[in-house]
């Protein structure tokens, strides 16, 4: 049964790990396309790509707490195959795109049908037992990882020939991976485990409402969210950054996110379940917070401080896959889709919050209506708010929480494992 449990959660795996090499490879020209309408200039790019993070997070917003209650009422294959589908189009359309305009409405739909991540963590959740969900999210990370290292130095590599390439082969990559969900990827969710669908859920209001309804939930997802806007300083600012503070080229960048990927790739296989069994998830998430703010700490400084920041801050891991694996004990079976919307809605109030928060502070520190320079001030805001972040979760959370939950035994889990995945070799 283990091995049959393992086989299900690596169709998750691979179906993750197929959309993070699809955006890995638009990564490295995605702020050089964006250069291309403003004439190269930076500020103006740098806020034009917050303005287009901001729209996809406000589409997220809106459509994940629904596709959370939809994956547990219809289950999450048909959700995830949506997803796939229209992250193909996606592509298409940015691949096409002949003005700003068009990266606009590839930016809308594509906030409307990417919910693959927050999906395929409920799927994850209805496969692993709640000891073993911090190293089944790490798991994740770990796609995210290979992802990162082949998706980054691919759309370096095409990008040098013609900037619209990657789009191409990330479309066709997501199509691939629709084909592979549609034929082989098996449904978690069993029929007497699903929940009937209500707009009262369905939406960010509600998704508010389950949040608050423990304490403990309440003072976590305060806590996610303060991470989750630092986080975006990441995706806004690291290009943008390594490009005018060090001067990289494209393949140097794409070089860059790989090494981040394969640092990924060993702390999520290697180190995360290790140390939550070993110490627990409260101290897991209060010392990957720790390490993020320190990282970012090192970001702001010279070129050989912001490699040594590097693996300090992919340490961050630990807080995110231990954070989700303390709020799923929080629900029901039957809620993990719902919990999983609502925090991906978290994520969508970052998206909109975050981009221009650290994309605005980042154009002014280098704007030329100043004499001053000062592009590191961007990751100490972050790190500060990481700091933060760390002391409000060692008050909202307790000793208790880092004795390991044994009440769910494997063979117990085993036993509520639907037909589906319990069928898989």
């Amino acid at each position: 049964m283990l091995n049959k449990r393992s086989a299900a959660k690596s169709f998750v795996f691979v179906t993750v790990l197929l959309d993070m090499v699809a955006l890995g490879i638009m990564i490295p020209v995605w702020p050089k396309l964006i250069l291309g309408f403003t004439g190269n200039n930076f500020a103006s790019a740098a806020l034009i790509g917050g303005v287009f993070a901001t729209i996809f997070a406000l589409m997220q917003f809106v459509v994940s707490p629904i596709l959370g209650v939809l994956s547990d009422r219809v289950g999450r294959r048909p959700v995830i195959l949506l997803s796939n589908l229209g992250t193909s189009i996606d592509y298409v359309i940015m691949a096409l795109a002949p003005n700003l305009a068009w990266l606009f409405v590839g930016r809308f739909l594509a906030g409307i049908t990417t919910s693959s991540i927050s999906v395929a963590s409920a799927y994850v959740t209805d496969v692993t037992p709640p000891d073993k969900r911090a190293g089944a999210y790490g798991m994740i990370s770990g796609a995210f990882g290979v992802g990162f290292v082949v998706g980054p130095a691919i759309g370096g590599l095409l990008g040098g020939h013609d900037p619209r390439l990657p789009f191409w082969v990330a479309s066709a990559l997501s199509l691939a991976n629709f084909f592979y969900g549609l034929f082989v990827l098996p449904e978690s969710l069993s029929k007497e485990h699903r929940n009937t669908f209500s707009w009262q859920r369905a939406n960010p209001l509600g998704s508010v409402k389950m949040l608050r309804r423990h304490r403990e939930l309440a003072g976590l997802s305060a806590v996610n969210l303060i991470g989750y806007i630092a986080h975006e300083a990441l995706p806004q600012l690291f290009v943008y950054y390594a490009i005018y503070s060090f001067a990289w080229s494209t393949g140097m960048i794409g070089v860059s996110l790989a090494v981040v990927g394969v640092i990924t790739v060993i702390i999520s296989t290697t180190v995360i379940q290790p140390v939550v069994n070993r110490f627990g998830d409260r101290r897991a998430v209060i010392g990957g917070l720790f390490c993020a703010a320190l990282g970012y700490v090192f970001y702001s400084g010279s070129q050989v401080l912001f490699w040594i920041g590097v693996p300090i801050n992919m340490l961050w891991m630990l807080a995110s896959a231990s954070s989700q694996s303390l709020m799923t004990r929080r629900v029901e079976k039957n809620e993990q889709g719902e919990l999983q919307g609502a925090i991906a809605m978290l994520r969508s109030v970052a998206m909109l919050i975050g981009p221009g928060l650290f994309t605005g502070v980042f154009a002014y520190s280098i704007s030329t209506h100043h004499a001053w320079k000062a592009p590191g001030a961007a990751w100490i805001m972050g790190a500060v708010m990481l700091f933060g972040a760390m002391i409000l979760a060692w008050a909202v959370t307790s000793p208790k929480d880092d004795v390991r939950d044994r009440v769910d035994t494997v063979e117990a889990f085993e036993t509520a494992l639907p037909a589906e995945v319990s069928a898989v070799e």
